[in-house]
């Protein structure tokens, strides 16, 4: 886990990364939010990044969980109004450490492209066996079927991506099944949003999730505060893309609503 000071800051986000990535690719817009005077608290997630764990694998979605609520707790202690951002599984994971949470004392939250349905097609062969590898070879890890230019438009991001060794390419079957278990449950309803400003940005060109599945739960979504916004043409890293400038700003336009 690591913590950017800002100079004069006026709140604190926490970002979650999602699936394959780390906190490595994010440079840019941690710096855009430090320099706009937010600190930043971000780690890797279990399995991914720096993380000790196995690559790739883990052995319950709570794991995730878990690990957030240490950064969470770590951006507490920067007395000032804490955000979480989640961007694809990253969003998931802040969907389901809400549910969690009875009083999260979270000021507002950024959804970026959350994993909510996939639009990556797996063989139906593998994915019948899976469920019984998951309890055979549940460390059994396969092709994760994602590339670096299905995510993002970014020249500069891909062969940085193509070039980087800590880009998982290969994933558990426990992982994977605990994915889809975790995407069933984020779309059952739930109350657990009703108070929180809510901010959703999805790109409208996603090659990897399903973005009617993220239409879907935003619209059954119980809350007083919540908005949508889809960014047309852009892949599913909307922070990477060529039009990201935008994209932050607009972020940044509904943090600094609630300073």
């Amino acid at each position: 886990m690591w913590t950017w000071k800002a100079d004069r800051p006026v709140g604190t986000i926490v970002i979650i990364h999602g699936a394959s990535e780390y906190h490595g690719r994010y440079k840019w817009l941690v710096e855009m939010w430090r320099s706009s005077g937010y600190n930043v608290v971000m780690g890797d997630l279990p399995g991914q990044g720096t993380s000790t764990r196995a690559r790739g694998h883990i052995r319950s979605f709570q794991e995730y969980i878990d690990e957030v609520d240490i950064w969470i707790d770590q951006a507490r202690t920067l007395e000032s109004p804490v955000f979480l951002l989640g961007h694809s599984m990253g969003g998931l994971i802040a969907i389901e450490w809400f549910k969690q949470q009875r009083n999260p004392r979270i000021t507002a939250l950024i959804l970026s492209s959350p994993c909510l349905g996939l639009q990556i097609k797996v063989n139906k062969v593998l994915d019948f066996a899976s469920k019984g590898l998951n309890v055979l070879a549940p460390s059994l890890r396969v092709d994760s079927g994602l590339s670096p230019d299905m995510a993002t438009r970014n020249a500069d991001m891909i062969e940085a991506d193509q070039n980087d060794s800590l880009y998982v390419t290969k994933v558990s079957v426990r992982w994977y099944r605990e994915l889809l278990k975790t995407i069933d449950a984020a779309m059952v309803p739930t109350d657990a949003f009703l108070k929180v400003p809510l901010l959703l940005m999805q790109g409208g060109d996603d090659k990897i999730v399903d973005k009617m599945k993220v239409r879907k739960w935003f619209s059954g979504v119980a809350s007083h505060n919540k908005s949508y916004r889809e960014w047309e043409g852009l892949y599913h890293e909307i922070f990477n893309e060529p039009e990201r400038e935008a994209v932050f700003k607009a972020a940044k336009a509904f943090t600094d609503q609630y300073i």
